[in-house]
This record gives structure tokens, C-alpha cells and sequence, in this order.
């Protein structure tokens, strides 16, 4: 491709508002551009590093048993109002009416359409296991798009489903995705680690994340290298400490003046915040078929912990949580600061596990400046749900070896799910086992953002002068600048056409441009070669030949230049081969 005829320009700066270095980057080098919040173009040099990408992931889904599908991007609603979905997912999904004024969805993700197909397809135990996949446009409205191709509303992705008789073929499969995915990932040059997650919206029985470890991350993640616990904050869980068992002492109401905080009651009490119980007013909003209620929920935590809201949701089945209105909690006969089971009404009582074991607590008397202290769970209130509802914290200890836990960020890249027969079930995907009885099709879901991964691949390899692609997702392998004139102009394009005789992918600059500009343009183009033409590289004997992460740079004949070029484009494949994540497993 010459430069001259590219469809795109660089840019001396990124435009507006752009955080990170990958949306600045990929913007200034002309791979992407916007047309609205989270909605982007992708020229043509971001199409060919999206479509290497998908060339990776099209190899790995079917060297797993994987066939290629394409689903509609629109569905219409009743689908999704089958599975029930259409009434537990908020704002994020983009419904509009057709002309017939029926109900329409943007397609978020897949499982209802093929869901559909697999109840029109599948009819026995014969045609299991089964595996599809596709890579389709999706759509989801988030409410803060950010980060450029990391968050966005319009997305590319790869979603793939099992189909299996029974849930050791699901595993089987989910272990299969486990390592395709790292092969994918490590493929494109871009380290990750996986991670429990919680299922949200999908359902089922387990999920991962695949995380690309990063400060830019929105995910916070608990690690611990030695035992190789690895889980999404939303999700994880700790060795919590049982206190030591004590006789329970009478219920006694204090004074505690301008003590609303659990820091302000321990050290007006002059005790550790762990002997305290605090208190977190939510308001979870519950679907229950079609329609959906508002539930008062009081969580009740030890004080030196923390509720985390994605475990309390997943406790009250909730599809959403806020915090209550001050009205809401005088309603219930709470007084926040202040605040406790003890008395209240009308309220989804719901404690930590560690609560029940927490003997003569301090908590709150309901009462503005007062506090109970020997508080006894079963004594003096009880809970209409107990869970772990605490979130884990940087050194809290792991719950496989009782190290303790870093937190880390990430960006999640990938995901797989155990649906199970969540979807089989709402939507009578069933299959008739060898006694031709009719059993569920055990289900899982697997995802992976083409364009994130682009942008996580930027992020991941850049310098402080631009992009410096892998070699398996580079646009081109080879940038050709020139300095024109007679001499070097003809020279330049005999070998821009001896390289491509020679199936080596060569952007060649040919603009009428000073050579700093062309310099510095392929610096943030950040193709892994770069071979330069010009009167005096000739008089040196050649064309000088530099890769992209190194400063040296040498001079080959041009007799030797493509098949120099072809030694130095292998070598940087045995590279990243080094680096392939292969045989990992679950």
C-alpha cells in the first residue's frame, strides 16, 4: 500500500478528550476515528490488524471443534422476553420498534438467537457435543464510554457456544475455550491472566475473565502469585478470621454523641472497629416475571469490613441496587448513622456470614446518638439471608493457601461461561438422550472483544514515540520510506515491488515529505520493520533496515534486502512463538 493512496492521515495531536495511550495512539496513526460517544470508524490499517486478529481467533475456535455462523444483529423482543432477560437488563439494552410497531432489541450478545436454533436444530444426542461461533457487531449502551476502543457502546465481538448432552461435555469444552484463549491472547502478543468472575447477567453456574493487567483497568482484581488464586474483586472471596467464642452479655442501650461513623464509634468506644456491626441502607430492585418491585434491603457487615454490592445483589436476586433515600430509611424505622436491624420494619434483612459468629457486637440503637452494645445475632435480631456479602481487601488472605491477596487493575479481554441450561430450560432446548427421553442441552457462552483486544495490544506495546505493533497483528510487516529523487525513486520501487513478489506486506511511503516527517510518522505507525531509502544509504551500500523496538540500525544491499527482510520477519515470528501460552490449563 503506498502512503500516498492510504485513507487515512496522521495527526501531530490526538483530539479532545482522550485518556489513554492506546486512544491517543490509534488516533494520531490514523486507525481509528470517532463518529459519537463510543461509537468509532476503523480505517484501514485498524480493519487489517482487526482482521489478523480475527484470523487467530477463527484458527484456535476451530482447531476446538468450532463451525462459523452468523446471527442477526436485530431480534425481535419476545425472545428475549422468553428468557426473561428483556425485563432484568436496564438502559444498557437498545430497544426500538419496527414499523408494525413490534418491540426490537440491538443485539447485546447471542444466547436467545442461539438458543432458537438449537431448539430448532438440534434433535438428538447424536448431533452433541456441538460447537459455533461467530464474529458479529454488537450493541450496548454503557452510560460512561471511555478509553477509546476499551469501552465503547458499537462493538466487534467474538461469541461462541457449546452445546452438550451432559455437564462433563460442557466442561470438557469450557477447559478447551480456558486454553484456546490463551493461545489467542499470547498469539497477539498480549499477556493475561484469568480470573473468577461473577456470572451477572448471563447466568449459570461459573464464569471466568480474561484480564490484561493495567493502571487503566476499571476491574479490580485479588491476586496471590504463590497460590495462584486469581479472582474479580466482585467475586472473591477471603479466610475470614472466626473470633473467639464468648458468653453473651446483656443488651445494653449508650450514649454515643456525633458517633455516625464506624471510625467515630470505635474510637469514642476505644475499641477495634471489628467489634462493631455497621449498617448499609440499599433499595434492590427485583424482577419477578414480567414486572419488577423495589425491595428495602438493610446489609449487615462486621465494621471492619466492607459490603460488596455485587455479592449483595447476587443475594437478594437483585438486578440492580441503590442507595436508599432518607425517607426510604426513616420508613423502615432506621436512622442512618445510627442504623441496625434491631426494630426496623418492612426491610430484607441480609448479614455477612461472619455476623452470626461475631458475638456482643456494637450496633446501632435507631436512635440519633445512641448505640446497643452486646449485640447477639439470634438474640437480639436474625437475618432473612445470610451470604458472604464482604469485600476482599489488599492483604487479606486468599482462601486456597491463606497468602495474602494484592489488588491489581485489569481490563477484561475475554469470557466464559458455564450457562448450564439456563437458557434450555426458558427456552425449551431440549434433545432426546439414547433411552429418547428428552433432556436439557447444557450450555456455555464465550466472548472475546475484537476491538478491545486491538486497543489492550496498543496499550500493552507502545513508546513514547508511538505504536510498536507484534508482529502477528502489525498492519504491514514492512514501512519502505523514500527520499525522492531520480535515483532513489526508481531503486524504492523496485524493491516496494520485489517485496511484494515476495508475499511480504510493505507500506510504502512515497509522499512528497521530508524525511523527519516520514520518520516520525512510521515511529507512531509502528510497523515491527522499517526500511529507508535515500541518497545516502545507497552510498553506505544499500537501504538502511531498523526494527521498531530496537535503536540500531544497519545497512543491507539491496540485492539481499528481501531476503534479509524475510530472515529478520521470521525471526520475529520464533519471537513471539516463545511467548505462545500453549497446552494452559483450567
Amino acid at each position: 500500500m503506498r502512503m500516498s493512496q492510504l485513507f487515512s492521515q496522521t495527526l501531530r495531536e490526538a483530539p479532545g478528550a482522550t485518556d489513554v495511550p492506546s486512544h491517543q495512539l490509534l488516533l494520531r496513526a490514523g486507525f481509528i476515528r470517532p463518529l459519537a460517544a463510543g461509537i468509532f470508524s476503523y480505517l484501514p490499517l485498524a480493519k487489517r490488524s482487526m482482521q489478523k486478529i480475527e484470523a487467530i481467533i477463527r484458527e484456535e475456535m476451530d482447531g476446538i471443534g468450532g463451525q462459523e455462523i452468523t446471527m442477526p444483529v436485530i431480534h425481535p423482543a419476545d425472545i428475549w422476553q422468553e428468557s426473561g432477560r428483556w425485563f432484568k437488563i436496564g438502559a444498557e439494552m437498545g430497544r426500538f420498534k419496527d414499523r408494525a410497531d413490534r418491540d426490537m432489541v440491538l443485539a447485546m450478545t447471542h444466547e436467545e438467537i442461539v438458543s432458537d436454533l438449537v431448539r430448532k436444530e438440534i434433535r438428538s444426542y447424536r448431533q452433541l457435543p456441538a460447537l459455533v461461533y461467530q464474529i458479529q457487531t454488537k450493541w450496548r449502551d454503557e452510560p460512561r464510554p471511555r478509553a477509546g476502543l476499551i469501552r465503547v457502546r458499537e462493538f466487534t465481538m467474538k461469541d461462541s457456544y457449546s452445546l452438550d448432552a451432559d455437564w462433563e461435555g460442557l466442561d470438557k469444552q469450557y477447559s478447551a475455550h480456558y486454553s484456546a484463549y490463551f493461545r489467542i491472547y499470547s498469539r497477539c502478543g498480549l499477556p493475561v491472566i484469568a480470573v473468577k468472575s461473577d456470572t451477572g447477567m448471563m447466568g449459570g453456574k461459573e464464569a471466568h475473565e480474561f484480564m490484561y493487567l493495567t493502571p487503566i483497568g476499571e476491574d479490580t482484581l485479588m491476586v496471590n502469585e504463590e497460590s495462584g488464586y486469581a479472582a474479580n474483586r466482585e467475586v472473591a472471596t477471603i479466610q475470614k478470621l472466626i473470633p473467639a467464642a464468648e458468653d453473651a452479655l446483656p443488651l445494653e442501650k449508650i450514649a454515643t454523641p456525633d458517633a455516625t461513623t464506624i471510625d467515630a464509634l470505635a474510637t469514642f468506644l476505644k475499641i477495634p472497629s471489628s467489634r462493631t456491626a455497621k449498617a448499609v441502607f440499599q433499595v434492590a430492585t427485583i424482577a419477578e416475571g414480567s414486572t419488577q418491585r423495589e425491595q428495602f434491603v438493610l446489609a449487615i457487615v462486621r465494621g471492619d469490613m466492607d459490603v460488596n454490592e455485587v455479592k449483595l445483589a447476587n443475594a437478594v436476586q437483585a438486578i440492580a441496587l441503590r442507595p436508599a433515600l432518607p425517607e426510604e430509611i426513616a420508613a423502615t424505622g432506621a436512622v442512618a448513622g445510627y442504623g441496625s436491624p434491631i426494630g426496623v420494619k418492612n426491610a430484607l434483612v441480609v448479614v455477612d456470614d461472619l455476623i452470626p459468629q461475631s458475638p456482643n457486637l456494637v450496633a446501632g440503637a435507631n436512635e440519633a446518638g445512641y448505640h446497643f452494645t452486646n449485640v447477639n445475632y439470634g438474640r437480639d435480631f436474625t437475618a432473612d439471608v445470610t451470604a458472604d456479602i464482604i469485600s476482599a481487601r489488599e492483604g487479606d488472605t486468599d482462601p486456597l493457601m491463606g497468602k495474602p491477596l494484592s489488588a491489581v487493575r485489569g481490563v477484561e479481554v475475554g469470557n466464559i461461561f458455564k450457562l448450564g441450561t439456563r437458557y434450555s430450560d426458558s427456552l425449551n432446548c431440549t434433545f432426546l438422550d439414547n433411552d429418547g427421553k428428552a433432556q436439557p442441552v447444557v450450555m456455555g457462552s464465550y466472548g472475546i472483544g475484537v476491538g478491545r483486544l486491538l486497543a489492550c495490544v496498543a496499550e500493552e506495546h507502545h513508546d513514547d514515540k508511538g505504536l510498536m505493533w507484534p508482529i502477528s497483528v502489525a498492519p504491514y510487516a514492512v514501512h519502505l520510506l523514500v527520499l525522492p529523487d531520480a535515483a532513489t525513486t526508481s531503486q524504492a520501487e523496485q524493491l516496494y515491488s520485489d517485496l511484494r513478489h515476495a508475499g511480504v506486506e510493505v507500506l510504502y511511503d512515497d509522499r512528497d515529505a521530508r524525511l523527519g516527517v516520514k520518520f516520525n510518522d512510521a515511529d507512531l505507525i509502528g510497523m515491527p520493520l522499517r526500511l529507508t531509502l535515500t541518497k545516502k544509504s545507497l552510498e553506505n551500500g544499500g537501504v538502511e533496515l531498523k526494527r521498531r523496538d530496537r535503536d540500531e540500525a544497519t545497512i543491507v544491499t539491496l540485492d539481499s534486502a528481501v531476503s534479509t527482510i524475510q530472515q529478520h520477519i521470521a525471526d520475529l515470528w520464533a519471537e513471539l512463538k516463545q511467548t505462545v501460552r500453549d497446552n494452559v490449563r483450567l
